[in-house]
């Protein structure tokens, strides 16, 4: 297995197509594992984030993380769009690097505070009532239990998008086209695997709605209806390939008919 450290670092069409790239024609017959995330870099939300789309954002970079050919690698608590909350006073930074680079640096404390996995107290992470890290004040509503009953949220998209990676062959196994090769505003890719129809995937990396048409040019893909996999929220079902509409950092994948 090969890996790919996706740290872009920012919403750039060029770079994330050419990393991609890369993961796709550079690693021989070894499987690419995918990375944005760890324990030592403040999450995505601080890294990509704009600070009005940051969780469409998030949405985003875990589409290109599971919809991408390889094996996809992902931090605690991205899945429930936690986000990177770095201590506010010297006293409080248990990180030695963070102690000693204050205040221009604050340490890793900020994206390792506790799993937030329901609204009760200390976020069912534990039962003391001082854990090593604070739990960030926005547990009450980021939250594994929360999430579970809500359709349109980051664990719901993060799981639908598992779900596709083990179930659909073309997810699974299939090879990375790329589309619109040109655009500098999305994202689009095709995965294609052998006795299996393709899915495309187009990912608005501005905060401006956007237009693709993914049929024609190297694709091989004539004007035809596809089937919608998964969408954001916003996205409305596209009538062809010539034709996706995608809302601010909206995503669609769909499979060819």
């Amino acid at each position: 297995m090969d890996t790919q450290l996706l740290l872009v670092n920012k919403m750039d069409v060029a770079a994330f197509r050419s990393k991609l790239k890369d993961v796709e024609t550079a690693v021989g017959s070894n499987v690419p594992l995918l990375v944005f995330d760890n324990h030592d870099n403040p999450r995505i939300d601080a890294r990509y984030g704009d600070g009005v789309h940051n969780t469409e954002i998030e949405r985003v970079i875990a589409t290109v993380l599971f919809a991408s050919r390889g094996a996809s690698l992902f931090y605690n608590g991205d899945e429930i769009g936690m986000k990177t909350t770095p201590p506010t006073r010297k006293e409080d930074v248990k990180d030695p690097v963070g102690i000693t680079g204050w205040p221009a640096y604050k340490g890793r404390d900020g994206e390792r505070t506790p799993m937030q996995w329901d609204d009760s107290p200390q976020s069912g992470f534990t039962k003391s009532s001082s854990p090593w890290l604070p739990v960030p004040p926005e547990y009450k509503t980021v939250n594994v239990k929360a999430e579970e009953a809500d359709p349109s949220s980051m664990l719901v998209w993060y799981k639908g998008l598992i779900q596709l990676k083990k179930t659909n062959p073309a997810m699974a196994v299939g090879l990375d086209t790329m589309l619109d090769v040109n655009n500098a505003k999305v994202l689009s890719w095709m995965r294609q695997a052998p006795k299996s129809s393709p899915i495309v995937v187009a990912c608005n990396f501005t905060d401006e709605p956007q237009t693709v048409n993914l049929a024609g040019a190297n694709s091989g893909l004539k004007s035809g209806s596809l089937k919608t996999l998964m969408k954001s929220p916003g996205v409305k079902d596209p009538g062809s390939l010539d034709h996706i509409e995608l809302p601010a950092f909206g995503v669609f994948i769909g499979q060819v008919q």
